[in-house]
């Protein structure tokens, strides 16, 4: 058994406990661990899981998870929450996507090695505990903090999931994502690495109905998408019979599922200025930004080759051959979830 999973199955009544998950120490003996709140409530139910943060930078999901979690009353819930606002403390620390001390990307670990390097260690400790206790968790995410976006969604098909992806967009939908986008694990992703790895996967893995939430750019706090987060977390948690009240006021009856996105990147390198807004929806042809050399002179004109939805767009100016202006749907179709039906 672990530490929450201890706390959880004690039934002698509502109640929050914080602690943390033991995982290693450093050379100084200072801990290496994973913070927790979880919140038990008045009545047996299911377990909603917030996972805050696997890469250093992304901040918005653990202040929504936090805040979300401080706002409830245990005495009036029938079943649990637990949030682990940090997955890779040397990374929140250090403020970067990798943890320092082995360069891994946390989010290609997954399920973990007790005797691995200390991110195999983090991922190892974190599904211990998740797994056999929650039902259902969200994963969360940014962009890194080069680029805006507004709120979507990232989620993975698995043979095992016990949800119909028809039903994961009903969740999803919750949370009135720009997109929600359908990543093939078997192909290439985003960017090189093994996408199997990801802790939302292999939560799917267990049997556990798991997703990626991405809450706009990362190491800043966008207090519009917290409060996005913070209200899909409170209408997901209805949805599952954990708090009392209406689970579909107000949300979207129909999501923008992505099946085909990708990066444009930059030819020259020099100094770049935007002319749309991240989440905008536009027409073959359409200019998303221009470049400019350091004498002012025109570079060039980031145009789309095909009608997209602009997913994430970069707001750093300075810009190096090979970099990414921006991140877009080219595929997408309007799905009605079963809240419409």
């Amino acid at each position: 058994m672990g530490v929450i999973r201890d706390f959880l199955s004690d039934f002698s009544g509502p109640a929050l406990k914080q602690g943390a998950i033991d995982v290693g120490t450093m050379a100084s003996g200072m801990a290496v661990e994973l913070p927790f709140v979880a919140i038990r409530g008045a009545r047996p139910g299911k377990t909603l899981w917030l996972n805050g943060q696997v890469h250093g930078d992304e901040i918005n999901g653990i202040l929504a998870a936090l805040r979300f979690a401080r706002s409830l009353d245990p005495a009036t819930m029938s079943g649990n929450v637990v949030v682990t606002p940090t997955a890779n403390p040397h990374a929140l620390d250090s403020r970067r996507k990798r943890n320092p001390y082995d360069d891994l990307d946390l989010d290609q670990c997954y399920p973990g090695n007790p005797g691995g390097l200390i991110s195999e260690r983090l991922a190892h400790a974190l599904m211990q505990e998740i797994r056999g206790t929650a039902d259902l968790l969200i994963n969360l995410h940014t962009m890194n903090a080069l680029f805006d976006s507004r709120v979507y969604a990232v989620y993975k098909v698995h043979p095992d999931s016990p949800l119909s992806e028809e039903a994961l967009l009903d969740l999803i939908a919750l949370f009135e994502p720009n997109v929600a986008c359908r990543m093939d694990v078997g192909g290439k992703g985003e960017l090189p690495g093994n996408i199997a790895g990801a802790l939302d996967y292999q939560c799917l893995a267990l049997g556990i109905p798991a997703f990626m939430l991405e809450l706009g750019g990362g190491s800043r706090c966008e207090i519009a998408n917290v409060d996005q987060a913070e209200r899909g977390f409170a209408r997901l948690a209805a949805r599952l019979g954990i708090l009392d009240g209406q689970a579909d006021d107000f949300v979207a009856k129909r999501v923008r599922r992505v099946t085909r996105r990708g990066w444009l990147t930059f030819a020259h390198g020099g100094l770049f200025m935007p002319a749309v807004e991240a989440g905008v929806t536009l027409p073959a042809g359409s200019l998303l930004g221009a470049t400019m050399d350091l004498h002012g002179n025109p570079l060039e004109r980031i145009e789309l080759a095909h009608d997209a939805v602009v997913i994430g767009l970069r707001r750093d100016p300075v810009v190096h051959t090979g970099e990414r202006a921006a991140f877009v749907a080219r595929e997408w179709e309007e799905v009605e979830t079963n809240i419409a039906r």
